[in-house]
């Protein structure tokens, strides 16, 4: 245990609920909302911020304020895996540290631009850094992210590889992007091997394993999960090796088929049933 009471952070704001610095109260539990997310306890973080929120909207919030709150918003929605709207506060975010030129605003930026990654519009990267925005922030993080989207255009995890070893500390060290580097790990390698076999309509797995440099267990163990998560049709046929690839619409009719035969079983089962109660 690293010492740290769970419950401390409540304290303070329980005695400053007995004064009448609202400001005050609201920055606590803002600080109480991040103490509990870098904890790893989203719940009680969003429970802390839904506080700070109800208490700003009783007096006027100074911009840089109400942009750690929006900052926070954008955050933890990114941890319920909601980044449209974790886009929409880390736009409110950056609107509001730029109006006071305050260098959080870079992040702000940085977030957006992984929010759109995050949501599978790696181009709108590009359309957002084309802006006034672009030519003011520029820094190795935004760089980074960059890259990142152009990794998932292309569809090429070597690329994402390249870059997480090129900016290490600008992604590794930043705990908010840290928290989704897996994701976007896993959804660029399922890109990348969809990429790889959509010519084929068989195709061995080795193949695909040395075309995308990684080992033959993990390329078969993700392409079975590609297949079961409906992202792609086909079989694997494991003894030969081999993925068998469909297109939709033979893919869709096996499926049909499938439930069709259960149905006449399920049909005949019935029958059977009903005469063998009868013989007893």
């Amino acid at each position: 245990s690293s010492g740290i009471n769970a419950e401390w952070p409540l304290r303070p704001g329980k005695e400053l609920k007995k004064m009448d610095d609202k400001q005050l109260l609201m920055e606590v539990q803002l600080s109480e909302s991040k103490v509990y997310h870098t904890l790893g306890n989203v719940p009680k973080a969003r429970a802390a911020l839904t506080s700070a929120r109800t208490t700003a909207n009783s007096i006027y919030v100074p911009p840089k304020l109400q942009a750690a709150l929006d900052m926070q918003s954008g955050i933890l929605h990114g941890e319920e895996k909601d980044f449209k709207t974790g886009f929409s506060y880390f736009y409110e975010a950056f609107e509001g540290y730029d109006s006071v030129d305050h260098p959080f605003a870079m992040d702000g930026l940085k977030y957006m631009l992984l929010s759109k990654i995050m949501l599978g519009v790696p181009d709108d990267v590009q359309a957002l850094l084309t802006g006034k925005m672009g030519l003011k922030y520029r820094g190795r993080g935004i760089d980074a992210m960059k890259a990142i989207a152009d990794a998932g255009k292309k569809r090429d995890i070597s690329i994402f590889n390249k870059t997480i070893a090129e900016y290490d500390d600008e992604l590794k060290k930043d705990p908010v992007v840290q928290n989704h580097l897996k994701s976007l790990y896993d959804n660029l390698l399922e890109k990348n091997l969809v990429r790889i076999i959509e010519p084929y309509s068989r195709v061995q797995i080795a193949h695909v394993a040395e075309t995308i440099s990684l080992p033959y267990e993990v390329v078969e163990k993700k392409l079975s999960q590609i297949i079961l998560d409906k992202k792609f049709s086909g079989i694997l046929d494991q003894g030969s090796g081999v993925l068998i690839v469909y297109d939709g619409s033979e893919s869709d009719q096996t499926y049909t088929y499938a439930l069709d035969t259960i149905t006449h079983m399920g049909k005949v089962v019935d029958v059977l049933f009903k005469k063998a109660q009868k013989l007893s």
